[in-house]
């Protein structure tokens, strides 16, 4: 006699098991501690140029950190298709050699099975990296092109530094200190600047920066000043207790370059360089979905391999297609391809590789015959 079931008892569904949720966590453990560390190794190469900039004068050190941080989130965006790719090979490679692929076989878990669990994490990032890509990084580019103008227009005097000579204005403007106190008093200054033929030399036993409301002052104290021509004997000698000059700075106009400016504006723009630029911020949420397509077949490797047996063959996909996403960007802005084949090209390409590696590990019948499938629906 069959035995009834009581009411309310119903078997509960989970859309996620825990074979999905232990993959997501190991890309996720992953993911994070390879995009930490190819970003840190090139961020610290930038932060080399920032800082040779600041030596020279070109950045103040208030907008250092500044600067750093806005590079940072640029190259972590850029980055993070790599990672992503990097993180699928090693994790399923482990797998592989770990005998957990043979299991998961076993209960009769295929590939369906690893892409549920990789594109778990893969869809929510991708459409981040989107938001990331099309807003956050033009953002943060148009700070450092506004961060640097602002600094280039007010670095007349930036970099002076205690016992060495400093010029400025390609040599038109010499300055020389010989100490500064923790309160920015310059001590013993010493300044010659070149003027529409006329030299000026000003000596003083202190000097020091004060912002007034019609701009900002070098003030000068208890020195003199002298002025004239070379060669000639009129040279004007002046002393003054103080004496102050006004720090004129730089009227330019501030010129954001392609990838500063504001995807709106792009999305509106019929030139080719807006258009390429456009496809070049799509390419990275894109590149993290047909990466982790790739990745899954990719990741197959032979019990006796390594944990790293296909990450070479992972490298030279992933820097094969950041090369021709690049040189795309270019055909498209010389018109040698139309626009459109430039924005979907590339990414057709890397779905093919995609198709060919899943043939491969399933073979070719199996692929066809899961097309027809697809097709008959």
């Amino acid at each position: 006699m069959e035995k009834e079931r009581p009411q309310g008892h119903e078997r509960r569904r989970y859309p996620f098991t825990i074979l999905d949720n232990t993959i997501v966590k190991d890309l996720v453990k992953t993911l994070l501690s390879v995009w930490s560390v190819i970003v840190v190794i090139i961020v610290s190469r930038e932060f080399i140029r920032v800082l040779d900039k600041a030596i020279e004068g070109r950045v103040s050190s208030e907008t250092l950190l500044s600067l750093l941080a806005l590079k940072t989130i640029i190259i972590s965006v850029t980055l993070l298709p790599a990672a992503l790719f990097m993180a699928v090979l090693m994790v399923l490679g482990r797998m592989y050699r770990d005998q957990e692929m043979a299991a998961i076989a076993s209960a009769g878990g295929g590939a369906g099975t690893l892409y549920r669990a990789v594109f778990m994490m893969v869809l929510p990032l991708s459409v981040i990296a989107a938001g990331l890509s099309l807003y956050v990084s033009p953002w943060a580019e148009a700070s450092i092109t506004r961060i640097m103008h602002q600094d280039e227009a007010s670095s007349d005097l930036r970099g002076i530094a205690a016992g060495k000579f400093s010029e400025y204005s390609q040599g038109d403007l010499v300055f020389y200190v010989e100490r500064i106190t923790d309160d920015k008093t310059m001590h013993q200054v010493f300044v010659q600047s070149r003027q529409q033929g006329k030299l000026a030399i000003i000596n003083a036993k202190s000097a020091h920066l004060q912002d007034l409301p019609d701009g900002s002052y070098l003030v000068f104290e208890q020195g003199e000043r002298i002025q004239g021509q070379p060669g000639r004997l009129d040279y004007v000698i002046e002393t003054f207790d103080e004496y102050a000059v006004r720090m004129e700075e730089q009227d330019t106009i501030v010129n954001l370059n392609r990838p500063a400016v504001a995807t709106a504006t792009l999305w509106g723009s019929q030139k080719t360089a807006d258009i390429a630029e456009l496809q070049r911020r799509f390419a990275i949420p894109l590149s993290l979905l047909l990466l982790g397509f790739i990745g899954v077949p990719l990741a197959q490797i032979s019990p006796r391999g390594g944990v790293y047996g296909n990450i070479l063959m992972g490298f030279f996909i992933y820097f094969s297609y950041g090369n021709l996403v690049r040189l795309n960007q270019v055909w498209v802005i010389n018109a040698s391809i139309p626009a459109w084949l430039g924005g979907i090209g590339v990414n057709i390409f890397l779905a093919v590789i995609g198709a060919v590696l899943l043939a491969r590990w399933y073979g070719w019948q199996w692929l066809i015959i899961k097309i027809r499938e697809k097709a008959a629906l």
